[in-house]
């Protein structure tokens, strides 16, 4: 991605002097929040092909359901895009997911004032964010990798909601506190305290779950057997 952000830059005239040097993400991103500003489009495809997974990751998780998630990953950047002028600088990864995380808040208001559609129901395959496969696991790893994701995000739906979208941004999408406090608009403490309730509530949901997310056992050394076995 930095390839062809520094490819963008220098086809398009910005922050010349940064060509060749290496360059964070939020430098990577101020380059395309500066060209999108202006209106270039390209600019701002490249900040929705980063970005993309990561709000319908956290859509998905929150909402529980395929098209619901989809709608609001589409409206998260459809908003962004409008509202590129309110940026003021800093993480634009959290100012994006604050944009996704209040859009979520909408759709589930909007699935309480509509009481037939059920949050409990499994999720299916469609419903399931990509995977990334491990090249070394085999069919039988991957199967109970699969169940084991299906099995978590039905456990999710257990968490409130804010304790939810802040599970969710710590623990599989890797934010700081600090980003998700910017994120969510809740401050440090209550960040810390969200994510500290969720993780309980989790471990307690997580341990009634049996085998499943057991660790498999080492096999026990035969004892006594000294000189008695093979060599």
């Amino acid at each position: 991605m930095t390839g062809g952000v520094v490819l963008y830059a220098f086809c398009h005239g910005l922050s010349s002097s940064l060509i060749g040097a290496p360059l964070t993400g939020m430098e990577q991103d101020e380059i395309l929040v500066q060209a999108s500003r202006q209106g270039d489009l390209d600019g701002f495809n490249l900040l929705v092909d980063r970005y993309q997974g990561q709000v319908y990751n956290l859509a998905l998780r929150v909402l529980h359901d395929h098209a619901a998630a989809e709608d609001a990953t589409q409206e998260t950047f459809v908003a962004a895009f409008r509202g590129l002028a309110s940026y003021r600088g800093g993480s634009f990864r959290a100012w994006l997911m604050r944009i996704a995380v209040n859009r979520c808040h909408d759709e589930l208001r909007r699935q309480r004032r509509r009481p037939a559609q059920s949050l409990d129901r499994p999720l299916g395959p469609e419903d399931q964010p990509p995977e990334v496969a491990d090249p070394v696991a085999g069919p039988e790893d991957l199967a109970l990798q699969r169940e084991r994701g299906r099995a978590l995000a039905g456990l999710l739906l257990d968490l409130p909601p804010d304790q939810r979208v802040a599970v969710v941004l710590s623990d599989v999408q890797g934010f700081s506190y600090e980003e998700i406090a910017a994120a969510t608009g809740a401050g440090l403490g209550t960040v810390k305290s969200r994510l500290s309730r969720g993780r309980a509530r989790l471990r307690d949901l997580l341990a009634g779950q049996g085998e499943l997310f057991a660790l498999p056992e080492r096999p026990k050394a035969e004892g006594g057997a000294a000189g008695g076995g093979e060599r």
